[in-house]
């Protein structure tokens, strides 16, 4: 079974005084991957600027842009039209650990296996994987890991902030998508197996009719490596499935931020992101 949805993901910055040059890079456009094609996609930017489209070495799709014009306000919409389908169900737990461990395989996958700055692993974060690691089957400590994180991190917003790492996250046991991500890779990466964060959006409702409008936001999951590569949200204890619009992929968020730039003039005054999604068919 397929989906169809729309997405709108409007990001507003309202500065204190007038702003005369600034440099931004959008991710907020969804991915074509076997279970999701991208039918329609556009980026408006308000000052109007010419976009600069590419994909970044992960593999996201980028709309790149500057201004230099004075301006006080500034707003990025993204609007996309998505056919989702089911992913993997779960991880196979017929592959191997001496699969995963042989030379060519950590070569090509290394980076996501390295630590980084939200998911470096301390002495208790890797204890706590090796008690979760089940050592016949990476994809049962795949399951394992996930549920864990279900059973003992409780979803709280406003618990961490955007800099939170994954040795903070085991301290709070608290936290957000995000949060609950960073902890899960920097398990398994303790583990040995391989694991990217994947961000999007999620469309809460199940069955839901066709015309269904939600307000939602951006979602984060992971996938880890068991012979291919298999999506899991830890956040949520949802199949990801027809309902997550998957928009980027990378070692942590710092790699898939769905706005970023440098700017000169005073700090922001405020900062506005709306997600809505409406389900078409």
């Amino acid at each position: 079974m397929s989906w169809r949805l729309q997405v709108r993901h409007q990001t507003v910055y309202e500065y204190g005084a007038i702003i005369h040059a600034s440099y931004n890079e959008a991710r907020i456009s969804p991915l074509d991957a076997p279970s999701q094609f991208t039918l329609e996609h556009r980026v408006e930017v308000s000052p109007g600027a010419s976009l600069f489209r590419y994909r970044d070495y992960w593999g996201t799709r980028v709309h790149a842009f500057d201004l230099h014009v004075p301006h006080e306000r500034l707003e990025v919409t993204g609007l996309s039209l998505v056919e989702t389908a089911a992913r993997a169900a779960a991880p196979d737990p017929g592959v191997s650990w001496a699969a995963l461990r042989a030379p060519g395989l950590v070569d090509r996958l290394c980076e996501y296996l390295a630590p980084t700055t939200f998911t470096a692993w301390d002495a208790e974060i890797a204890q706590q994987s090796a008690e979760l690691v089940d050592p016949g089957s990476p994809g049962r400590s795949v399951e394992r890991i996930v549920e864990w994180l279900q059973s003992n991190v409780t979803y709280t917003p406003g618990a961490t902030d955007v800099s939170t790492t994954a040795s903070e996250v085991l301290g709070h046991r608290a936290g957000v998508c995000q949060d609950f991500v960073h902890l899960g890779l920097a398990l398994l990466r303790a583990a040995g197996i391989p694991a990217r964060y994947a961000s999007g959006y999620l469309f809460p409702v199940d069955e839901a009719e066709i015309g269904a409008f939600v307000v939602g936001q951006s979602h984060a999951w992971l996938e880890a490596w068991v012979g291919e590569w298999c999506p899991m949200d830890p956040t949520t204890a949802m199949r990801v499935a027809e309902r997550h619009v998957l928009v980027a992929r990378g070692r942590d968020y710092a790699d898939v931020p769905p706005l970023k730039g440098v700017y000169n003039g005073t700090p922001a005054r405020s900062l506005a992101v709306s997600v809505g999604l409406t389900r078409v068919a």
